[in-house]
């Protein structure tokens, strides 16, 4: 028994949930978000909220419960609250700005990066050396921070890079004579 999946999502007030087949839709202040759940598992309205139940009792429809669960959890927090992610760079003349519709990012390459923002993510840049990405969908949200991240990863001796906020970095002894 998954002990995630066979607790119901609540449904938040000024939230409409709708499920018709596997498909799942939520509607809320922020905005609408919908998700195909996998073959394995079944979702259902109930008094309580959105249930996800497996099929049947196959290896892949258990490990698939609790997931599907909290993908449709993440819906609702999405179009209430939304999600946030923080992007912090370090480095001598490493900085970010925001050019029209992408981010303009100087890391220690011989050129510029410019990386396109996805259609529902908003991107500010508080400080140069600080971009807040935040959207409704958490995978979105996620995709592009780890995208920007990627560019110049954090290295362990001086510590320059683009790193998470609050992110630790585990810092190496450098060469001894």
């Amino acid at each position: 028994m998954s002990r995630i999946g066979k607790r119901p999502v609540p449904v938040p007030k000024g939230v409409t949930a709708n499920v018709s087949g596997q498909k799942v839709t939520v509607k809320g202040p922020k905005g609408e978000l919908s998700l195909v759940l996998v073959n394995e598992v079944r979702p259902e309205m109930t008094a309580d909220g959105v249930s996800v139940t497996p099929v049947d009792e196959t290896k892949r429809a258990r490990a698939m419960w609790g997931m599907q669960r909290t993908l449709v959890q993440n819906l609702m927090v999405g179009v209430t609250d939304g999600y946030k992610r923080g992007l912090e760079i370090h480095g001598v003349g490493y900085r970010a700005s925001l050019k029209g519709q992408k981010v303009e990012m100087l890391v220690g390459l011989s050129h510029e990066v410019l990386h396109p923002i996805p259609a529902g993510i908003t991107v500010t840049i508080p400080k140069p050396t600080e971009i807040q990405i935040s959207g409704i969908d958490k995978q979105k949200v996620g995709q592009l921070a780890a995208e920007l991240r990627h560019y110049r990863p954090p290295e362990p001796y001086q510590g320059k890079g683009v790193r998470y906020q609050g992110e630790f970095i585990l810092r190496k002894e450098g060469k001894k004579k």
